[in-house]
C-alpha cells in the first residue's frame, strides 16, 4: 500500500510539471499559413479573403495565428494587401515573418515591422503564453535561422515564466529540423527546460506532424487553393487542460479533426536526445594544421563580410551597428549605432566607413572614432553592399535608385532611377563603368562619372524576379563581365556593350563567384559538392578545372576569392575550406558553426577572416606546410 501511495504521489508531481494549478479555460484559435499574398495574382488573395469570412462567422474562435510567408515576395504591396485582408478580422490577430519576407524583402523585414509593429510577439491567453519569433535568413539563401538576439529574448522570457511556469506554445513558421533550420538544436536545447507544450507553424504547406528532439512540433496546411478547387482551408486547434485537438476547416465545408497532443505527456526530457542529427565538426580533425586564433561574438546576427583597414576590423550587424576590432587579436575598440539593421557589407577608404543601412540612410562613420561624419537619405532602407572607388561611394536602394555619394560630406554626386527592382549586390567598378544587377532580372552598367546608363542585359527568361543576377558580385577579366545568377546558369557579356558572349548551365551554379588575380580564370561554387573553374580568355564557356569539395548540397550566396593562388570559400552549413587556383586541389576544410559564412576576407593564404549569421567575427591561421 505504501509503494502504491508514493508512486500516485510521483505520478502527481510529474502531473503538476505539465498542468498548472489553475487549471486553465478551454479555449480555441485559427492558424493562417502561407498565404503567399502576390499583388500579380488575386487567387491567393481570394482564398484569404474567404477564409477571413469563414472565422468571422465561426463561433468560440478567440484570435489567429499567422505563422509567415504572407507574401510571396515580401514586397511592401503585397504586405499592405496581407494587412488590410487581415485587419477584417473580428478577433485578434498575430504574426510572424516567413523565408519569403525575409530573404525577398526589398526592405529588410522594415516595411513588416512598420506595417504590423513587431518582428516578434508574447502573447498570453487563458492561463497559456505563446511567444512567436522568426527563423528565415535575412536577405541570404540559406537555411533556416534563428537570429541569436531572438533567441536570448526567448530564453529571457522562459526563464522569467520559470520552469513551473505557465504553458507555453512557440510560433514559428520553419521547423526546427536539421534540413529545415539550421542552429534548430539551439533553440530545442533552450527551451527545452521550460514547460514548452509545442511548436506551431507551417512552411511544408500540407499538415504534418513532427518532434522537435522530442519536443511537438504541429505544421499546419497552406491557406492556398489546391489544385482543382476555388478555395483554400486552414486549421483550428481546441485547448482544454489535457489536451489540443487540431481540426481542418476547408472553406463552406465541415471542419475535420486532423489529429491530438496530449498536454499532460512527457514527449522530452531535459538532456537532448539527438546527437547523431547534431553537427560534425570531426573534418577539422583531419586538418590540424588549420587554427581559429580568436574569435569574438556580436551577439547579433551579422550578414554581411569583413572590412580591414590599417590594422582594423569593422563589421556591421543586424542590430543596425558597425563595430571596430583590432586585427590582431580581435578586442572591440568602438561601436558606432545606425537606426536600423545593416545586411550589406560596408566599404572604407580615406578614414570613413561607408554602411548602408535598413533605416534608409546611407552613414559616412569615421574609422578612427566610430563618430557620424555624415548620414545621406536615400528615402527606402538600403540593404546594398558599398563600392568605394576615388573618394566616390557607389550605392543602390531599395527605391529602385543608384547613387554615387561623396565619401567626404555625404554629397550625392549623381542618382540613377533607371532600375526597375531593389538593390543589394556590391558594385563592381572598373574603368568609367559601375555594374550591377538589380531584383528586376537585369544588369546594369553605368558611367561612373554622371550615372548615365551605357547598357543593359536582361535574363528574358520569364520566369519572374527571383531569377535575376541581382545578389552576385559579378567580375571581369580579359573585355567581359562574369556572373552567374538564380536559373543556375554563368554567363559573360562584353564589358563595353553588355552583348551576351556565352551562357552556360553546364555546372548549375547559382550565386557565387570569383576572379583570379590575374583575372585569366573565373571560379563559380556549384549547388553540389563543387567548385569550377572557367578560362576568362575563352570565347566559349571553357572549363579547366572541377573539384569535389563535398560539402553537400549548397545554395548560399558568397563568394569565392583568390589569394596568394589559393581560393577560399564558404558555406550556409559552417564550412570554410581552401583550394589551389590552378588545378582545384583542396587544401584544407574548416568548420567553425553550422551557419551560413559570409563571403571570407584573406589576409594571406596563412590567415583569414570571417564572420557567420550565429554573430561570430574570427581569424582562422594555416601552418604553411598545409600547402606543400
Amino acid at each position: 500500500m505504501k509503494i502504491f501511495e508514493q508512486l500516485l504521489i510521483c505520478i502527481f508531481g510529474i502531473t503538476l510539471w505539465f498542468i498548472p494549478m489553475d487549471a486553465v479555460e478551454p479555449f480555441r484559435f485559427a492558424v493562417l499559413t502561407d498565404l503567399h499574398i502576390n499583388t500579380g495574382r488575386t487567387s491567393p488573395t481570394d482564398d484569404l479573403h474567404q477564409s477571413i469570412q469563414q472565422i468571422n462567422a465561426t463561433q468560440g474562435l478567440d484570435f489567429v495565428l499567422v505563422t509567415g510567408d504572407l507574401t510571396d515576395n515580401g514586397d511592401r504591396a503585397s504586405l499592405l494587401t496581407a494587412k488590410q485582408q487581415l485587419d477584417q478580422l473580428h478577433i485578434p490577430y498575430y504574426v510572424i515573418m516567413g523565408n519569403h519576407e525575409q530573404k525577398w524583402s526589398e526592405s529588410a523585414c522594415m516595411d513588416f515591422k512598420r506595417i504590423f509593429g513587431y518582428e516578434r510577439f508574447k502573447l498570453e491567453h487563458n492561463g497559456y503564453l505563446f511567444y512567436g519569433f522568426s527563423c528565415g535568413p535575412l536577405m541570404r539563401m540559406a537555411l533556416g535561422h534563428v537570429a541569436p538576439e531572438d533567441i536570448e529574448w526567448l530564453k529571457t522570457e522562459l526563464s522569467q515564466n520559470g520552469k513551473n511556469g505557465k504553458p507555453v506554445f512557440l510560433v514559428t513558421h520553419m521547423p526546427m529540423l536539421p534540413d529545415d533550420t539550421d542552429n534548430w538544436y539551439d533553440v530545442t536545447d533552450a527551451v527545452r527546460t521550460y514547460p514548452v507544450k509545442a511548436f506551431i507553424g507551417g512552411h511544408y504547406h500540407r499538415n504534418v506532424r513532427l518532434s522537435y528532439d522530442g519536443i511537438p512540433g504541429i505544421i499546419n496546411v497552406s491557406n492556398l487553393r489546391t489544385t482543382g478547387e476555388t478555395a483554400g482551408q486552414y486549421n483550428e486547434i481546441d485547448v482544454t487542460n489535457d489536451s489540443i485537438v487540431v481540426y481542418t476547416h476547408p472553406i463552406n465545408k465541415p471542419r475535420y479533426r486532423w489529429t491530438a497532443l496530449s498536454l499532460s505527456n512527457q514527449y522530452y526530457s531535459e538532456k537532448p536526445g539527438s546527437e547523431g542529427l547534431r553537427p560534425d565538426f570531426t573534418v577539422n580533425h583531419s586538418y590540424p594544421e588549420v587554427s581559429e586564433q580568436w574569435t569574438v561574438s556580436s551577439h547579433a546576427g551579422i550578414y554581411s563580410s569583413p572590412v580591414v583597414y590599417k590594422k582594423h576590423v569593422y563589421v556591421a550587424d543586424n542590430l543596425g551597428r558597425v563595430s571596430c576590432y583590432a586585427l590582431k587579436d580581435g578586442h572591440k575598440k568602438w561601436d558606432c549605432q545606425t537606426g536600423a539593421r545593416i545586411l550589406g557589407t560596408p566599404d572604407i577608404a580615406d578614414g570613413i566607413v561607408v554602411a548602408a543601412s535598413a533605416d534608409g540612410y546611407v552613414y559616412g562613420i569615421r574609422a578612427k572614432s566610430g563618430t557620424i561624419a555624415w548620414q545621406t537619405p536615400v528615402n527606402r532602407p538600403s540593404i546594398s553592399a558599398i563600392s568605394i572607388d576615388k573618394g566616390i561611394a557607389f550605392v543602390g536602394g531599395s527605391d529602385s535608385c543608384f547613387r554615387a555619394i561623396h565619401i567626404k560630406d555625404g554629397s550625392v554626386k549623381w542618382a540613377n532611377h533607371h532600375p526597375r527592382g531593389y538593390i543589394e549586390t556590391k558594385p563592381l567598378v572598373i574603368g568609367n563603368q559601375v555594374i550591377f544587377g538589380a531584383w528586376d532580372n537585369t544588369l546594369y552598367s553605368l558611367n561612373k562619372d554622371d550615372g548615365t546608363s551605357q547598357w543593359t542585359w536582361q535574363t528574358g527568361n520569364g520566369k519572374g524576379v527571383m531569377y535575376s543576377p541581382a545578389a552576385v558580385w559579378p567580375v571581369t577579366g580579359f573585355g567581359k563581365v562574369f556572373f552567374v545568377d538564380p536559373e543556375r546558369a554563368m554567363t559573360a557579356v562584353a564589358l563595353k556593350t553588355g552583348q551576351q558572349l556565352w551562357r552556360t548551365y553546364q555546372s548549375k551554379v547559382r550565386e557565387s563567384i570569383g576572379l583570379s588575380v590575374d583575372k585569366k580564370r573565373v571560379y563559380a561554387k556549384t549547388m553540389q559538392d563543387s567548385i569550377v573553374c572557367y578560362a576568362a580568355d575563352s570565347d566559349t564557356p571553357r572549363e579547366l578545372w572541377a573539384s569535389n569539395i563535398g560539402f553537400g548540397y549548397e545554395h548560399a550566396t558568397v563568394m569565392l576569392v583568390e589569394k596568394d593562388n589559393v581560393v577560399f570559400g564558404s558555406t550556409k552549413n559552417g564550412l570554410i575550406f581552401a583550394v589551389d587556383a590552378y588545378t582545384g586541389r583542396v587544401y584544407w576544410k574548416h568548420k567553425i558553426g553550422n551557419t551560413l559564412v559570409n563571403t571570407v576576407v584573406p589576409l594571406s593564404k596563412n590567415d583569414i577572416l570571417y564572420t557567420n549569421e550565429d554573430g561570430l567575427i574570427g581569424k582562422l591561421s594555416m601552418k604553411e606546410q598545409i600547402y606543400h
